[in-house]
């Protein structure tokens, strides 16, 4: 019985530290990301900010001959209802559910 209770207790240490080596891990993520100095923060007064660049569009690709041989995809018609016949029997057959999310 008291290796059992040894056994726990070797747990409960190891899992100790394996918390106490993820709160100094965390501490010291958040200490470096609050106290470090000398990093430059881009700020919307530099110079680099105030630069605009003209965007330019070529649109003589779209009179480019690889342009000219593309074509269209056909359009998909949704489905219609049908009727059929089946001997003398006359039935119109409806495709789909009213409610398609509602469970069989």
């Amino acid at each position: 019985m008291a290796i059992i209770f040894e056994q726990q207790k070797k747990k409960q240490r190891n899992l100790a530290f394996v918390f106490l080596g993820f709160f100094v891990i965390t501490v010291l993520v958040i200490w470096q990301g609050f106290f470090r100095k000398g990093t430059a923060v881009f700020t919307p007064t530099s110079p680099m900010a105030s630069a605009k660049k003209e965007i330019k569009i070529n649109f003589e690709i779209l009179d480019s001959p690889q342009m000219k041989q593309l074509e269209s995809f056909a359009e998909i018609q949704p489905f219609q209802e049908s009727t059929t016949t089946q001997g003398k029997i006359k039935k119109t057959i409806k495709v789909g559910r009213e409610n398609p999310f509602i469970p069989y």
